[in-house]
């Protein structure tokens, strides 16, 4: 069995929040390159979207394997001392804790993996997203593996007309269902719907019992009573040979639908598809980009990637999404740009409240007394 991770961390930013800074990405590399010698690892790729790393690894230890969360852990700490050494912006603010044991899981680092038999094709596509939360993966999921306006294979591939399965937590009561579509893609949206608190985890083939996509699912950890980190999360989908064409994943990206993230993490914004070399929000920390890495995978060894968004195809989505965001920019600090209060992530918004929670006074008036 195969397992491709990816595992995510903002360990400094370059300008800002904006990139990555090129010595941190080569040490990241050197580090991949050394644990594929030493047989952790059968392959390993450093990559970025924004101010975040991704390392995107191929191994056969497992899902939540000790050894290579403890190896992604110790080459942050590594590329948290490069960036502290270049004076980057918020070194290191992923990494939440000291405390380390041996896996990532509320620690700060965002990951997905997946478990499966490799095929004798294996195309993968790995997405990584910056400026966004984890929910941002629920509507092309959704359009993926359950709408055949998106996806003709669920309607004329006998491989895909059974239908997936997908996996969605709650991340708020930290509770999980499971929903077998098309006949319960009804209760499946009444969900998935709400992206800050419902998200799909993972994505199963019916037909073939097969793992198909994974999602990071981590949100922001609470620590002494604030939020700290961002989210951007990543995503892994397999392709091709009854699962969804290369096409048909790519294809919800088309349009530039709303995310929760942008500045501070407080505002809608349009998701951008772009190519590696355009994946540095800028405008108010945004537009949030997500980028699109190919692989195919064989014998555990990444080919690729293959840089699926630089494509013309995506010109329109990526124009829209700059007239979607000069609509959303002219709200200003009035929703339904800035996030509903409860769905503040990193602000100091609640201090503010604190503050002003004494001078806010009953609107009942006090008794007229009556005449004698």
């Amino acid at each position: 069995m195969t397992t491709l991770s990816i595992i995510k961390a903002d360990t400094g930013g370059f300008v800002g929040h904006s990139a990555v800074h090129p010595e941190l990405l080569r040490a990241a590399e050197d580090g991949l390159r050394a644990a594929a010698g030493d047989g952790l690892l059968l392959d390993g790729k450093a990559a970025s979207c924004g101010d975040d790393i991704s390392l995107i690894m191929t191994h056969e230890r497992g899902p939540d394997d000790d050894g290579i969360h403890t190896f992604a852990w110790n080459l942050f700490q590594e590329t948290t001392a490069v960036a502290k050494r270049l004076g980057l912006y918020g070194a290191g603010q992923d990494l939440l804790s000291d405390a380390f044991s041996g896996n990532l899981r509320g620690m700060g680092p965002g990951y997905a993996e997946l478990e499966y038999t490799e095929r004798p094709s294996e195309p993968v596509i790995c997405f990584l997203a910056d400026k966004t939360e984890p929910g941002a993966w629920n509507l092309p999921l959704y359009k993926m593996f359950a709408d055949p306006f998106n996806t003709a294979g669920l309607v004329i591939d006998s491989k895909m007309h059974g239908g997936f399965s997908f996996e969605v937590y709650d991340l708020h009561e930290e509770k999980m269902i499971v929903f077998d579509c098309p006949e319960r893609s009804y209760d499946l949206l009444m969900y998935i719907g709400a992206p800050a608190r419902y998200v799909v985890h993972s994505v199963r083939s019916r037909t073939l019992d097969v793992p198909c996509a994974a999602t990071s699912t981590q949100r922001l950890s609470l620590i002494a009573g604030k939020y700290v980190g961002k989210d951007d999360p990543v995503m892994i989908v397999r392709c091709q040979s009854g699962l969804p064409a290369v096409g048909e994943v790519l294809e919800p990206f088309a349009f530039p639908y709303s995310v929760a993230g942008c500045m501070r993490g407080s505002h809608h914004a349009p998701i951008m598809p772009v190519a590696l070399g355009q994946a540095h929000p800028a405008r108010f920390d945004g537009p949030p980009r997500v980028v699109a890495l190919g692989f195919q995978i064989r014998e555990g060894n990444l080919l690729g990637p293959r840089d699926m968004f630089d494509d013309p195809s995506f010109d329109r989505a990526r124009e829209q999404a700059n007239v979607v965001m000069d609509y959303l920019r002219r709200h200003g600090p009035f929703e339904p740009h800035r996030l509903p209060l409860e769905d503040l992530e990193y602000t100091t918004m609640h201090t503010l409240e604190e503050r002003l929670a004494p001078q806010w006074t009953s609107m009942a008036r006090p008794a007229v007394p009556t005449p004698r």
